[in-house]
């Protein structure tokens, strides 16, 4: 059955328990259960939140706690205030495990509506860093690609991508459908392993703008060199997240 949307009537069937006991702020108790309704879809993209007063008289909360716990949420992009309208359900945070997939791929398994502009799409000549990732040699040509990728109307993440010249055909209508790695599958390449590294820093004016947050926000950082089954390296890319929207999983295991 599908998920009501733009109705405030899904929040009041959600049962939220609220220690007052606990050392744990009330509005952090409550931004909590909001966040995880929102990541297990009990509060879908469109959904209202409904009045402030209404929720607090449902929880025997005061207005200030409630307008804490629902701040906390649009800060990180989980909410939006829209006049006239209301508060409401945006979108949940991406989490993406840390395998050998495209964000193409794990977007769209994870119901999240991935779309793709192409920024670039161009023979360069590799710079140092990429002729080294790639085992080239420096100048030789490359294809760049540069992609905005967006979930829900939203930008996600900005993906720049460097792959050996002649490679595989990178046609820009296919490459804004569908995901880099299922274009190089579909060519016949077979993607064996990849070594990859994943760090944080502050946007610039430039990245800020093109993923829709403020100068000095915080995004996350992957540079991946990617290689098929004959240990040749095929792809090089270094990707900026928005961290507000965008979480990498780890599972970890004790060595034995």
């Amino acid at each position: 059955m599908a998920k009501p949307r733009n109705r405030a009537a899904t929040l009041d069937a959600l049962h939220f328990a609220l220690d007052r006991n606990s050392p744990v702020p009330l509005y952090h108790q409550l931004a909590q259960q909001l966040e995880a309704a929102i990541e297990h879809g009990a509060l879908a993209p469109g959904n209202l939140l409904g009045n402030e007063i209404g929720l607090s008289t449902r929880l025997g909360l005061s207005r200030p706690t409630v307008r804490q716990a629902i701040q906390s949420l649009v800060d990180k992009g989980l909410l939006v205030r829209r006049r006239g309208v209301g508060t409401q359900v945006v979108h949940s945070q991406v989490k993406r495990p840390l395998e050998l997939s495209s964000l193409y791929d794990d977007l769209e398994a994870a119901g999240q509506g991935p779309a793709t502009q192409v920024v670039r799409n161009e023979t360069v000549p590799a710079t140092a860093d990429v002729a080294a990732a790639l085992g080239l040699a420096e100048g030789a040509d490359v294809t760049l690609l540069e992609r905005l990728r967006s979930t829900h109307g939203q930008p996600v993440a900005l993906l720049c991508n460097y792959l050996p010249a002649r490679l595989l055909e990178l046609d820009t209508a296919r490459l804004e459908a569908t995901g880099l790695y299922r274009m190089m599958r579909s060519a016949g390449l077979t993607l064996h392993s990849a070594r990859q590294s994943v760090g944080a820093r502050c946007a610039t004016a430039e990245e800020a703008a093109r993923l829709d947050e403020k100068k000095g926000a915080a995004l996350l950082t992957m540079q991946r060199t990617t290689y098929d089954d004959a240990g040749r390296a095929v792809e090089y890319g270094t990707h900026i997240y928005r961290a507000s929207r965008y979480a990498f999983d780890f599972q970890l295991l004790v060595r034995s």
